[in-house]
């Protein structure tokens, strides 16, 4: 029996001839950090199991939808801990914009007939936007 070390902690592990591929000791966090990789690789590498836990995530949430309210109800300090974090953000901000969506579109221009390229623009900010931000180059011929 040889004697490696553990993958979340550091700290030595003796090997066992039972478990012969064993990577993590046994403590509660060193555990926790194997399951969490562990789920995450398989989230990203098996469709099937994305998919199951995006359902059941989105189950949860339909039979509970006032979970948030009710949680920051129970713990006011949590919420007001989260209010002054995003009034902070907000204050950090560069621009005096204010967090919200955006569905307003512009108003139509008028543009010659023709064939345009439409690359999309990166979004700024922390706002969830519905509306698309495009760079409009004329291609036609001169």
């Amino acid at each position: 029996m040889g004697i490696k070390r553990c993958m979340a902690c550091g700290d030595l592990l003796p090997l066992s001839s039972r478990v012969p591929n064993q990577s993590y000791c046994a403590r509660t966090g060193c555990q926790r950090e194997r399951r969490r990789l562990w789920q995450r690789e398989r989230r990203q590498s098996d469709e099937t199991h994305r998919d199951r836990k995006a359902n059941a995530q989105k189950r949860w949430q339909q039979d509970n939808p006032d979970y948030w309210r009710q949680y920051r109800d129970r713990h006011p300090d949590y919420a007001e801990q989260n209010r002054a974090a995003q009034r902070k953000r907000n204050a950090a901000r560069r621009e005096p914009e204010p967090i919200a969506k955006k569905n307003a579109s512009a108003p139509a221009l008028l543009l010659n007939s023709g064939t345009y390229r439409l690359m999309l623009d990166e979004p700024e900010g922390v706002a969830k936007k519905n509306a698309l931000i495009v760079k409009i180059t004329v291609l036609t011929a001169t």
